[in-house]
């Protein structure tokens, strides 16, 4: 019995290490690197649901989403911003000081030039920090502790299993959609926005793990919160044709105020990167504070804003007052290093500005008055899609939040005057990647780069070689006899070296020759082989498994570069 089980253990490691690994390597869609995307979303979102029961607790404990305290000094609750900063201080300071970058421009960071690999020790400054900041009613969403913590989750077991850095890639890619399908109840929404603004690219063997991830994080949201979209209370009534002329100028309106927030953002961003991190925690504590004296509707991710411009007969100056106070509070929070999403914001923004032009538009031509909800929808359509520059995603998330198809067509309307404006007059760009302008953060990747990153070494290295002890009076003997396989020496050094027979131009004799060769682990990609090989047009790396004594294969440059020649990369 006991040769048994010690046997099925052999063959489970022997699976992981050779087949499994063969088949993550190459870019095909395959059960097993399903298997494993569903295997890791499970755990993403069990983070995740773990933080929003928290976030539930703590509001439920401080009751500041329902209390109005506008003006009142009197209550403990009016200093929360301040107390929240102090926390995400004392929070970061205890952390290492190379791990403090977080937030979904680093996650971007990271799936471009870093496969999605993104350090374990980051998770916890994200989770508690986000925790704080949510829960204190800072201006800042749930989807950026979401998309770090999915990240995070996926990227580390998969480290753990040693799997090849170009199925790595693919698992953070699906963790990232777990998070936002476990945060949102969005499962579609999740996987546009994981390729149109995490990837920014398609690919078939990329979809349907990512797809499978954000239906295991809209499931566990579903068993532990119920089948709940957010913004179904909002009144939505069919618009008629005759009305879209008016959605179009509203749209070139939306495009110039979310181009006026974009810079004003990124000009705060570029320049508390400069100032300590505590005095940049104090003064968005201090400026959140103020902002909830005065209007307490601004604060938090979005909702109380939403809520605000929904209700019947919002005062018009009110609103005004309430578009200040969220844009200013969003400014201070997100720009002045507040950890969290954009997102949420984005949506309290645009149904603020939705429902203005809906009260101007209803004062000149009345028959507007009754299409106040979807007016707040077009707003939060068009200005997530022109900040984030991700108008499918921006589309598809409020269609599966109102739970309601009405407002596809007028808000494609809305976003694509308001996308054009703002990209066209004003040269916005998304935030995201002006974010990582300004930190510092590079993401350029050339599609040459991009194309080898997506198969490993495994997926064309060459299994035909010897492995020969350093006797050269045997060497040539064993050239010889290889029948053209490699012929790799490990010299006295301990280090590997590849055997060759070199014509000489002088006279009609062959030379043996031994020239040292570079080694690569078995989860590396062709990127790293080329970036090896392409220097010098020629030689060979070889690629070991666990350690650098189990050699398991060889790649030539010729190989290479019938590879990138192929048409496959």
């Amino acid at each position: 019995m006991q040769l048994t089980i010690n046997s099925v253990i052999k063959q489970c490691q022997k699976y992981l290490n050779t087949d499994l690994k063969d088949k993550l390597s190459q870019a095909k869609i395959s059960v097993q690197l399903c298997g494993l995307a569903l295997t890791f979303a499970l755990v993403a979102s069990v983070v995740i649901i773990l933080f929003r029961l928290l976030l539930h607790w703590l509001n439920a404990l401080t009751q500041t989403q329902e209390w109005d305290f506008t003006g009142n000094f009197g209550d403990w609750r009016v200093l929360m911003p301040l107390f929240g900063a102090l926390l995400i201080w004392l929070v970061a300071i205890l952390g290492s000081k190379r791990y403090k970058r977080m937030g979904i421009a680093y996650v971007m960071h990271r799936m471009k030039l870093h496969y999605g690999k993104i350090p374990l020790q980051s998770a916890p400054g994200q989770f508690f920090q986000a925790l704080f900041a949510l829960a204190t009613n800072f201006s800042v969403g749930r989807e950026g502790p979401a998309i770090h913590l999915g990240a995070v989750s996926a990227s580390f077991i998969a480290e753990k299993f040693k799997l090849p850095d170009n199925s790595v890639r693919i698992m953070c890619a699906s963790g990232i959609a777990a998070g936002i399908a476990a945060t949102f109840n969005a499962p579609l929404a999740a996987v546009i926005f994981v390729f149109e603004v995490v990837l920014r690219e398609y690919k078939v063997h990329y979809f349907f793990p990512i797809m499978l991830s954000a239906i295991c994080g809209a499931f566990t949201s579903r068993l532990v919160f119920g089948n709940v979209h957010e913004y179904e209370q909002i009144g939505i009534i069919h618009i008629p044709l005759s009305q879209y002329p008016i959605l179009a100028l509203s749209g070139l309106i939306l495009g110039c105020l979310a181009a006026l927030f974009n810079h004003t953002l990124l000009q705060v961003t570029a320049r508390g990167q400069q100032w300590p991190l505590i005095y940049r925690l104090l003064l968005a504590g201090v400026i959140t504070t103020i902002v909830g004296l005065l209007i307490p509707q601004a604060l938090g991710s979005g909702d109380m804003a939403i809520n605000h411009a929904i209700s019947e007969h919002p005062s018009l100056l009110l609103l005004f007052g309430l578009l200040i106070g969220k844009m200013v509070a969003t400014i201070a929070a997100i720009g002045l290093g507040i950890p969290g999403g954009i997102i949420g914001p984005l949506f309290g923004i645009g149904a603020v500005i939705g429902a203005i032009l809906a009260a101007i538009s209803a004062f000149l031509f009345p028959a507007i008055a009754p299409y106040v909800g979807l007016y707040t929808i077009m707003g939060m359509t068009a200005m997530m899609g022109v900040c984030l520059s991700a108008p499918l995603a921006a589309l598809v998330a409020l269609l599966e939040l109102t739970n309601n198809a009405s407002i596809i067509l007028p808000s494609m309307f809305v976003t694509i005057p308001a996308f054009l404006i703002a990209h066209q007059a004003f040269n916005t760009k998304s935030l995201f990647y002006r974010q990582l302008d300004i930190m510092g953060l590079d993401y350029k990747i050339s599609s040459l780069q991009l194309g080898l990153q997506k198969l490993g070494v495994r997926a064309i290295m060459d299994r035909r070689f010897v492995i020969v002890k350093d006797n050269n009076e045997l060497l040539l003997e064993v050239l010889k006899r290889a029948e053209g396989r490699s012929v790799l020496v490990q010299n006295s050094l301990g280090e590997m070296e590849m055997l060759q027979l070199e014509l000489q131009s002088t006279a009609d004799a062959s030379t043996l020759t031994r020239h040292p060769i570079q080694g690569l682990p078995d989860t590396s990609t062709l990127l790293e082989v080329y970036e090896i090989l392409s220097k010098d047009r020629r030689g060979e790396v070889f690629i070991y498994q666990d350690s650098i004594e189990k050699v398991i294969g060889v790649i030539s440059w010729t190989m290479l570069y019938k590879e990138i020649t192929s048409g496959q990369i």
